[in-house]
This record gives structure tokens, C-alpha cells and sequence, in this order.
């Protein structure tokens, strides 16, 4: 089965969606076969993807069992729409409807390795379903002092989902975000995070700048609009590489990342 990666936050605003974007990017460079999953109705990171509004299917059908997920797979990603709010509303009166998404997935990755579920920015049934569902959790937060509550907070339900429902669960880490390493803030709350939590948060850290917006504009990966930038999410990406067991990906993304620094 493939790495299924469930990327969430407590709130919006903390560079979630722009991590996945840019991990799916970074993995397939590094040789990865990549699928993406939107699981927020909001369906930003489905427009990041340039993917068009009215495509259909998408992963609301899937849920409600009107599509399988391989028929909802757009160049690699299955995309969401407001209707996903609808599809959540729907679930939330199911029997077992913690476990939807898990058996819907049932092999729609046998031909990919890794799988991104960009989880909604809120603590959820959609989270709590990307999380049974998924082998490892991924935390996105701000380097700001309140992302620590906004961890634990995160950290709880990830928990709550590895003691009652997923047992397999494992916490990769948490990736800090939006960060301005020239402010003694961001320097402070990103020490702050990894005392709280050791061995937890990644050495790379993303770096806040205006471009991401431009490239989300775009619809343009970070890694082409701006590979200087860029170098923070490949740096990223070879230590999950790593964290996965996939070897091969990770030299591929270290030779990456040292290119875009030269």
C-alpha cells in the first residue's frame, strides 16, 4: 500500500495546502509516484492544481458512493468543490462514517507511492476520516507562539484516531511554516515548538514570502516560480523521504536541493 500522508492544521492560514502542493511536486521530482486528495470544500488546493471548477467527478461523489475514486483522479489529484460540505453533512448521520474515506481508497493507490491528503483547516469528521484513512499525519503550523496550542490541539485528535480507529497511525512531525527567520518571534516560537515537542518538528523550515501567493496565482509550483524558495520545501521533502524508508527519493531530492541552492 502506498504512503498515505494526512496533512492537517487547527486552523487556516498556516501554509497547509501550499505543503502539499509542494510536497506532490517535490515527491514526483524525486521519482515518487504521487496522488493527491482535496478534502477541503473550500477546493483551494484542487484550483492550486489548475484543475477546473466544474470538473466532476470529485471526492464528494466518491464519499457518497456516486463515483469510485478512480474514476475521481484528474492528473493526479481527486479534486473537491463546495459540494464537499454538502458530502460532509450527508456522512456525519452514517454508521461508521469515521471510516468512509478509508474504504472508498481501497485500491485507488495500488499504481502510486505516496498519497497527500490535504485535510480542511478544522478538526473535523473530513480530518478524523483523512486520518483513519492515512498511514502517517503530517502537522503544518506557523512559527508564531499560538501554534503551540494549535499542535496539541492537532496532536489530540491524531490520538484520539491512532487509540480508537487507527492503530497504524504514525506522527511524521510537524513542519513549521510562513516563517520570517529574520524576526526574533519566529526564531523564538520555532525553538519554543521543537522544546515542546523534541524530535518531532523538521529541521526544514519554510520560509515566509509573497511569492507563494504569486505562485498560487499562478497555478505554478514554488519549485519553478522560485527554486532559491523552493530548496525549503525539497529539503523538506528528502526528510520525509527519508522518515518513509524511501531511500532513492531522498539522495534524488538532496541532489535537487543542492542544485537549487547553487
Amino acid at each position: 500500500m502506498a504512503h498515505r500522508i494526512a496533512v492537517l492544521s487547527q486552523k487556516g492560514g498556516t501554509g497547509k495546502t501550499t505543503t502539499v502542493r509542494t510536497l506532490a511536486d517535490a515527491f514526483r521530482r524525486g521519482g515518487l509516484r504521487v496522488l493527491v486528495i482535496d478534502l477541503d470544500p473550500q477546493g483551494n488546493l484542487s484550483d492550486y492544481f489548475d484543475v477546473p471548477p466544474d470538473a466532476t467527478p470529485t471526492i464528494a461523489e466518491v464519499l457518497t458512493g456516486r463515483a469510485t475514486a478512480a474514476d475521481a483522479i484528474h492528473d493526479g489529484i481527486i479534486p473537491a468543490n463546495l459540494q464537499l460540505a454538502e458530502a460532509e453533512l450527508a456522512l456525519a448521520g452514517k454508521m461508521g462514517r469515521e471510516l468512509i474515506l478509508r474504504k472508498v481508497l481501497r485500491g485507488a493507490d495500488d499504481d502510486v507511492d505516496v498519497v497527500l491528503l490535504d485535510c480542511p483547516p478544522n478538526l473535523g469528521l473530513l480530518t478524523v476520516n483523512a486520518l483513519v484513512a492515512a498511514t502517517h499525519a503530517l502537522i503544518a503550523c506557523e512559527a508564531q507562539y499560538f501554534a503551540l496550542q494549535g499542535v496539541e490541539q492537532a496532536l489530540q485528535v491524531i490520538e484520539l484516531a491512532t487509540d480508537g480507529l487507527n492503530p497504524d497511525l504514525e506522527f511524521l512531525g510537524a513542519v513549521v511554516t510562513k516563517a520570517d527567520l529574520r524576526t526574533v518571534h519566529s526564531r523564538e516560537a520555532v525553538v519554543a515548538l521543537r522544546e515542546a515537542h523534541p524530535g518531532k518538528v523538521f529541521d526544514a523550515v519554510v520560509r515566509h514570502s509573497i511569492a507563494y501567493a504569486e505562485s498560487s496565482e499562478r497555478g505554478v509550483s514554488i519549485l519553478d516560480h522560485r527554486p532559491g524558495l523552493g530548496v525549503d520545501y525539497l529539503d523538506l521533502a528528502g526528510q520525509i523521504a527519508a522518515a518513509l524508508g524511501e531511500a532513492p527519493a531522498k539522495r534524488k531530492l538532496g541532489t535537487l536541493a543542492k542544485a537549487a541552492r547553487a
